[in-house]
């Protein structure tokens, strides 16, 4: 009979060059998407399907993330002082949110490497893994679906996504069978990151997996593969070929929403994303950006010759809201 998950692990030591100079002094798990840091939605996510016991996989100059998960008694003091109790309770909603716990991966050695650190923290337990770039859509249910499967099955699950051919080259791919449920596969290889050419399928590994624990004595094993660096995809095709004491690997098939926050661009179209679809943002914001891409139409192609462009609509823009 399979155990129940009570465990999620974030892996969270990644440097961020992609967003440098920014992430210089500030953990990219601490960008903010719309007015909460990227990390929090991970957080919020594990905890609405039932995992309150968080473990956070860090390195060096990573101190912002425990802070936020803290007390900050300074400041709740001030905004209770100014009677300021809409912002005292989102203040203090993270301090709250979770059992956080916290473990240092120390060497960049990869994704493989950052699960293998989690070991004395989830012991002999299935457990769920959610990486900080991927957001997904609270609306949408993942993670609870992939828990019961793994229930279920008593297997290891992982996420999947269908994508677009042309971009596979930036994933784990997947080689799958079909299931008797309609949006669960078997899972028989995986590769990391192949080009069109050589990938089993167009079904994308994205950033949530439900691990058996003997994915613990497996990455012990595994050698460095792509980027020399310890790839979980390498330790779940093992896991895959070897389903009789591993329990196999299965994915779910994920049609919802996901934000990407890894990549400049996609962190942008997040944030918008999210932005629009609020209550208190959405309605003032729909119609400026509608007149902002229209203005779009009149701005002429960048080149050398301008120094500076204005915004399209002769809108000022307010940044310190």
């Amino acid at each position: 009979m399979a155990i129940k998950v009570t465990k999620a692990v974030i892996p969270a030591a990644g440097l961020g060059t992609r967003f440098l100079p920014a992430t210089k002094a500030m953990p990219k798990e601490m960008l903010p998407v719309v007015d909460k840091p990227a990390i929090q939605y991970v957080v919020e996510e594990a905890v609405d399907a039932g995992l309150h016991d968080v473990l956070l996989v860090t390195g060096r100059n990573k101190n912002a993330l425990e802070n936020h998960f803290d007390r900050a008694t300074e400041l709740e003091a001030l905004l209770q002082q100014k009677g300021d109790t809409d912002r005292l309770q989102k203040v203090m909603y993270s301090t709250d949110l979770a059992d956080m716990h916290y473990v240092r991966q120390g060497d960049p050695k990869g994704l493989g490497h950052a699960v293998l650190r989690a070991k004395m923290h989830v012991g002999h337990e299935p457990f769920a893994v959610l990486l900080g770039d991927d957001i997904i859509d609270s609306r949408d249910v993942l993670l609870k679906r992939m828990l019961d499967v793994q229930e279920a099955r008593n297997a290891t699950v992982i996420a999947l996504l269908e994508v677009d051919p042309d971009q596979i080259h930036l994933y784990g791919a997947a080689a799958v069978e079909p299931t008797d449920e309609d949006d669960v596969v078997r899972i028989t290889g995986l590769v990391e990151k192949p080009d069109r050419e050589h990938a089993p399928s167009n079904y994308a590994i994205i950033g949530r997996y439900v691990l058996r624990p003997e994915v613990f004595d497996v990455l012990a094993k595994t050698e460095p593969g792509k980027g020399g660096e310890i790839q979980l995809t390498d330790a779940l095709q093992k896991m895959a070929q070897a389903p009789e004491w591993t329990g196999g690997v299965y994915g779910v098939v994920f049609r919802g929403r996901r934000y990407d926050t890894g990549d400049r661009l996609d962190y942008i179209k997040a944030i918008v994303q999210l932005a629009v679809d609020r209550e208190d943002l959405g309605p003032a914001l729909r119609p400026w950006l509608r007149s902002f891409v229209d203005g779009l139409d009149d701005v002429p192609p960048a080149d050398d010759t301008v120094e500076e462009m204005p915004v399209p609509t002769g809108d000022s823009v307010d940044v310190g809201r």
